[in-house]
């Protein structure tokens, strides 16, 4: 017989692309997962995942497989939902996933003051890039998700909570850090941005077109710590958070521009699936961000 956690495995190899990126985000060792894997084909008597070019991919049986392990997933989180209310919070799991910046610098601010209303709830934080929380959102493997975009799936529903500043760095030492300056003292710098799916790119772009500096140097580096590193090495200058940024300032590695116009305020949302019925550690993390009027000290 096979059973829940092998379908699960399946699915998440299968929306991952590989045994390795399933492993890593089930945290499992990898021949753990194939093993799983090669359990459930032989409960089926199917081969259900090929190796390929493009990654792990379902064979024909494999998609059928899948599309029904589905359903009995959504199925399991529906009872799990339903039988939630009559737990409380004396036990029961909170999932919250947020996007780079906000599951690194905010999440675990949050999450260190809901244990303290609700400690025998068990927590989980999920990190990844904007249009990953929403993928994470839609699938229902989070129930709650802290974004700084609004997003664009209709099947969510989101709510503005906090705001933050994004500020120009440069590395300590930079020739204009002690003066205002605009677009045209820095045409001539290379811009150091997020991944694309970031919502960070996205508001790094807008900055460099209400400069006026569409055609600047650009390179591409996957998240906002890599990003600032590069920036204390002397790579270029970049938009990120405040709080990315803030201990590298306080500590004189990283100094903020004064450019005019500013970089755009950032809005954080709460989003959650507008067809989902939220669990009591769900709805009381709900209230505690919304009653959080600026980010946790």
């Amino acid at each position: 017989m096979f059973s829940i956690t092998q379908l699960e495995i399946l699915v998440r190899v299968v929306d991952e692309g590989s045994f390795s990126a399933a492993a890593k985000s089930l945290y499992m060792s990898q021949p753990a997962v194939s093993n799983h894997i090669r359990q459930l084909e032989r409960s089926l008597g199917v081969s259900l995942v090929q190796r390929g070019p493009h990654g792990a991919q379902p064979t024909p049986a494999g998609a059928v497989v899948v599309g029904h392990a589905r359903e009995v997933l959504a199925m399991l989180d529906r009872l799990e939902h339903a039988t939630a209310g009559y737990r409380g919070l004396d036990t029961g799991q909170l999932v919250v996933a947020g996007t780079t910046t906000l599951g690194t610098y905010l999440l675990p601010r949050l999450i260190s003051e809901f244990t303290t209303r609700a400690p025998k709830v068990s927590c989980q934080i999920r990190v990844g890039n904007e249009d990953t929380v929403e993928s994470w959102l839609l699938a229902g493997e989070v129930g709650l998700g802290l974004c700084a975009a609004t997003p664009t799936a209709e099947a969510l529903r989101s709510e503005p909570v906090l705001t933050e500043d994004m500020v120009l760095v440069a590395p300590a030492g930079f020739a204009l850090q002690d003066r205002p300056i605009t677009a045209a003292d820095i045409a001539t710098s290379r811009f150091l941005l997020r991944e694309p799916g970031s919502a960070t790119r996205r508001l790094q772009e807008q900055s460099l077109r209400a400069w006026g500096l569409d055609q600047v140097e650009t390179w591409d580096l996957w998240g906002s710590d890599t990003v600032k590193e590069a920036v204390q090495q002397g790579l270029g200058l970049a938009v990120l958070s405040e709080h990315v940024v803030r201990r590298e300032v306080e500590v004189g590695f990283l100094v903020c521009l004064d450019i005019s116009p500013a970089p755009p305020l950032r809005k954080v949302s709460l989003v959650r699936r507008a067809d989902r019925i939220l669990t009591p550690p769900e709805d009381a993390f709900t209230a505690l961000v919304r009653a959080t009027a600026e980010w946790p000290g």
